[in-house]
């Protein structure tokens, strides 16, 4: 029976489904509402997949499934079946860590402890915490909080009678009221215990106001040491919630999800919030192996966090729809409000994340980085190659003075500064910025054409606006070129990408790698052309007040340069100096020309 064959009897159901290699090895899992129809979408022909899909489709050799009672059911098994197998083409979970719970143990006495590992003993887990600093926090409060044991030993009622235990140092210095010798009944002690288990399970809203209501009753009857054990630990409660992120408590119980896809990765942050406060925030990196829809990504990074940290809320909050239905479970694309505020703050973390990621590779794997740098660039302005040459052209002048005009040149998105040009404008007359960069884009790319036509550049970046980026066309135009090149325009007020034929500017993500590398080429650029232009205005003003002397020719300007090094050394000379290298009568006129200079 061939692959195909087989995949036709699989039936209409939720279930899992598993690729095989030739060699017997899983090489992609997938989950689907309805396996005929999902696993009927790869056998097509191959130009309706991309190529990272077809790819995996043509090694494909053998296929199986599990029919599963529900999509959720569906979802765990495929989380679970990519862990064991590790299949080449799933996407990949950047994260392997364990997280930290908070236990409550099944004692008559119970301890409240952090731990890594769950045991089947009867005791009550919290969690998992994505940051361990917050639940150690968490611990220490209730502790500070309620006079709980912090002791290893099997306490029980038998022990309490028999003394078998001498009380330790957190009983005599009031932190613990001695369980293990009877200080405090197994009742009241159990009180405290519950009371931790209601602010696990729900936050502290409800315990807060239930002490506040105690202290009151207290105060009422004069209880007035009672009413400050009830407002000391109120108070505590009230500091401790303070430094959660709190939102608006009509926002109640929900999760939120956001997802950033950059190329072969995507980056996810994931929010629990309990009554209106940020309880717990995990971010989460993906390495995608086949080209995935951003619905596919999303589900299985809801999946991932549902395996981690078990039931999710009735309500959550995403970006779009996943490709997925979770039972009793509302899906929520929000448009305006607390609840879109909650997700643009999901959507920060997990564009930080992507941040970090990209800092993180620039130093530890240069040449990807820059490879992805070019992808993202190629990607943004929809180029047809990828831009490993680039070259920016900027022009400079002052009131009209020395028109000059840079080239820079970035290689595998890095400078190249031994392929850097200036040009001195030869053909306009006075500011005309326009004319100036037909001029000197006609003038590179003409004597490139003749030189060395092969080392063409990818892109092209002109900094200015339209008006400059149509004067560079029609350049390229004139010479042939604007079907072997991309051109566009960088605008420095808003950053916004100019592009031949489109009246609109593109904006790039500020802070997109893309953006960054044409920033930094733009001020390149920018810096290159106005050092040369610094040293041509350096150069004429030298010029024009030596020339300026009558009886002062260009090699008696070069004779009293080299000897005094400036002008102002010149100005300041005795005359006896000046007339031994020029006469005495041209020096004379030298001095008092340069003289009334200084005076002007």
């Amino acid at each position: 029976m061939t692959i195909k064959e087989k995949i036709a009897l699989f039936p209409h159901s939720p279930g899992v489904y598993r690729y095989y290699d030739a060699e017997g090895n899983v090489i992609y899992v997938g989950k689907a509402k309805d396996l005929h129809k999902r696993v009927a979408q790869y056998f097509v022909p191959p130009e309706r997949l991309t190529r990272k899909t077809a790819v995996m489709v043509s090694k494909i050799a053998d296929a199986e499934y599990t029919v599963v009672e529900s999509e959720a059911d569906a979802l765990l098994l495929e989380n679970n079946l990519i862990k064991q197998f590790k299949p080449r083409y799933n996407i990949l979970l950047k994260d392997s860590k364990t997280y930290p719970w908070i236990c409550v143990s099944a004692e008559e006495f119970p301890r409240v402890f952090l731990t890594r590992r769950m045991v089947r003993d009867g005791s009550r887990y919290f969690g998992p915490y994505s940051s361990v600093v917050h639940a150690r926090n968490l611990v220490e409060f209730f502790h500070n909080v309620y006079p709980l044991r912090t002791c290893r030993h099997k306490i029980t009622s038998d022990v309490i009678l028999r003394r078998k235990i001498r009380p330790c140092l957190d009983y005599h210095i009031k932190k613990c009221l001695g369980c293990c010798i009877g200080g405090i009944s197994q009742k009241e002690y159990n009180e405290n215990i519950d009371e931790i288990v209601r602010l696990l399970k729900r936050g502290g809203r409800e315990i807060i106001q239930h002490y506040r209501t105690q202290m009151a009753e207290a105060a009422a009857r004069m209880d007035f040491e009672q009413a400050q054990v009830f407002k000391e630990k109120m108070q505590s409660l009230e500091q401790h919630y303070s430094k959660s992120v709190i939102m608006n408590s009509v926002v109640g119980d929900v999760d939120v999800f956001s997802l950033v896809i950059d190329g072969p990765e995507a980056f996810g942050n994931f929010m629990r919030i309990r009554g209106g406060a940020v309880v717990q925030s995990l971010n989460l990196g993906f390495k995608l192996m086949i080209e995935e829809e951003r619905e596919a990504v999303l589900a299985m990074f809801i999946g991932e966090i549902r395996s981690k940290f078990g039931t999710l809320s009735r309500e959550i909050i995403v970006p779009f729809k996943p490709d997925m239905e979770l039972e009793n479970v509302e899906f929520k694309v929000p448009v305006r409000g607390d609840k879109l505020a909650l997700l643009e703050l999901s959507a920060r973390n997990a564009k930080e994340m992507r941040l970090n990621a990209l800092k993180q590779q620039e130093h530890t794997d240069p040449d990807a980085y820059k490879n992805m740098v070019m992808e993202s660039l190629q990607k943004q302005i929809g180029m047809k190659e990828l831009p490993v040459h680039i070259e920016c052209f900027d022009n400079s002048n002052i009131q009209g003075t020395n028109p000059v005009s840079a080239c820079v040149v970035f290689r595998n998105a890095v400078p190249s500064k031994k392929d850097y040009r200036h040009f001195k404008v030869k053909t306009v007359v006075g500011a005309n910025d326009y004319a100036t960069m037909k001029e000197v884009v006609n003038r590179r790319y003409s004597r490139l054409m003749a030189e060395n036509p092969e080392d063409m550049p990818q892109l092209i970046v002109i900094d200015g606006g339209k008006g400059q980026l149509a004067f560079a066309y029609e350049a390229l135009a004139e010479l042939g070129l604007t079907e072997k090149v991309t051109l566009i325009a960088l605008a420095e007020r808003m950053e916004e990408v100019y592009r031949v034929g489109d009246p609109y500017p593109m904006f790039i993500d500020r802070n997109s790698p893309a953006l960054k590398v044409l920033q930094q080429i733009r001020d390149e650029a920018h810096r290159f052309g106005i050092t040369f232009h610094r040293n041509l205005r350096s150069k004429s003003q030298i010029e024009s007040a030596l020339r300026s002397i009558k009886g002062v020719g260009e090699k008696t300007e070069q004779r009293l340069l080299l000897h005094f090094g400036s002008v102002a050394r010149i100005a300041a000379a005795p005359l006896d100096e000046l007339s031994a290298l020029v006469g005495r009568p041209l020096a004379e006129t030298i001095h008092e020309s340069l003289k009334g200079n200084n005076e002007n």
